[in-house]
């Protein structure tokens, strides 16, 4: 990307980069907020809490990943990055803190808090890069901000259906700008010959932040095993739970996980992969999600018949990490084992199957899927000689 000596903040052919200590303590922030999102979707499991936990997770997401590539480019370690990282975990905490009632009484205040961090970063940027030419990138990202604001402020303000269908659009937004490169007037569209990423710093920041959004699974669960008698059934859906926790792991990092930096820096189209990325590593978080939400209320009532909606995030959690994951590996090796097919295919097939059977019997399937697929990793890895991202990317 376009660097700016004058201040010395751009981050561009300087060797290895690795993540701060700065951009850890920001993590911590997104893992409240994707506790309270799970735990949102915890205790309203029907179509109107499926969509606002969605829009919730989509906002909190956005938030992140687009920090994570200001960072990638810039020295978080200059005071102006500094001060704009922290002002990003100010209103992160306010997103945070509302979440719950960010549908209800809160809603202002969520959509303030979101507006307020993407504007503020775009203008922390302007005003202080000093080159013409390096005022171009955030000078498009503050002007959809801008235009994504009125839905978003206008929300906040509205009741009602009303309110998510603004959301939405906003979110259509935010998302759509960025795929599309940012096309703004006068200014045009960021340049794909200027995404130019830190491979090693980006790889390690989406690895890291799937790894504290595991965090949010051990969590959550932990909490509500701490709310119950410790009987068999509510210990044995823990450890299903910590199993399910280790086994999204070993899936993730097996093979295309440990060579994520290899394909950024292989990628023919770099602009591509970084528009990519956030998307599938999105769709893995949100499996994270939707798995803490179901064996949180699993660790509660065991026994439980389980609905139509407690199997869905039971067994839908895995499956989106499992979507995510095969997408993420079509990336890396253009091609998907079929093991994360069959793994797909039979946790849809079991979730009617499964309902009014008891939600620690659904806990338990959703493990030995996860397991069958980590154990085909396994016996692949041990029979083929390791694989090397596609030149094709």
């Amino acid at each position: 990307m376009t660097t700016d000596l004058a201040v010395g903040l751009a981050r561009e052919g300087e060797g290895p980069q690795r993540a701060t200590l700065l951009e850890l303590f920001l993590d911590l922030v997104f893992v409240a907020a994707l506790a309270l999102a799970s735990r949102t979707l915890a205790q309203r499991l029907d179509w109107v809490g499926a969509f606002q936990t969605v829009v919730l997770l989509l906002a909190i997401w956005w938030v992140w990943s687009v920090t994570a590539l200001v960072t990638d480019l810039y020295h978080a370690q200059r005071p102006p990055i500094f001060v704009m990282t922290l002002w990003v975990m100010l209103g992160t905490i306010l997103m945070a803190g509302t979440l719950p009632d960010a549908f209800a009484d809160h809603a202002l205040v969520f959509a303030g808090a979101y507006v307020a961090i993407n504007l503020g970063r775009g203008i922390f940027l302007v005003a202080t890069l000093h080159n013409r030419a390096a005022h171009l990138h955030p000078s498009r990202f503050v002007f959809w901000f801008l235009v994504s604001a009125v839905p978003w402020l206008a929300g906040g303000l509205a009741t009602g259906p009303a309110r998510g269908l603004l959301w939405t659009t906003a979110l259509a937004i935010d998302y759509g700008s960025a795929w599309l490169r940012y096309p703004t007037p006068r200014l045009g569209r960021i340049p794909t010959s200027q995404y130019t990423v830190a491979a090693d710093h980006l790889a390690e920041r989406y690895q890291q932040f799937f790894t504290l959004a595991l965090g949010d699974l051990i969590l959550l669960t932990t909490l509500a095993y701490a709310d119950t008698d410790a009987t068999i059934s509510h210990t044995a859906a823990l450890l299903l739970a910590f199993a399910v926790t280790v086994l999204l792991w070993q899936i993730y990092v097996h093979r295309a996980g440990a060579l994520l930096k290899a394909t950024i820096e292989s990628s023919q189209d770099p602009g591509g992969f970084v528009r990519s990325a956030p998307n599938t590593h999105l769709l893995m978080v949100a499996g994270v999600v939707a798995a803490s939400a179901g064996f949180e209320v699993a660790i509660a009532h065991p026994t439980g018949h389980t609905t139509p909606w407690l199997a869905g995030i039971i067994l839908g959690g895995p499956a989106l990490f499992l979507a995510g994951r095969a997408r993420f590996e079509y990336e890396v090796f253009s091609r998907v084992s079929p093991s994360r097919l069959v793994a797909l295919l039979m946790l849809i097939v079991a979730g009617p199957a499964l309902v009014l059977a008891p939600a620690l019997v659904a806990a338990l399937t959703a493990t030995l899927v996860l397991a069958g697929v980590a154990i085909a990793d396994i016996v692949r890895a041990r029979g083929n000689p390791p694989e090397q991202p596609s030149p094709s990317m």
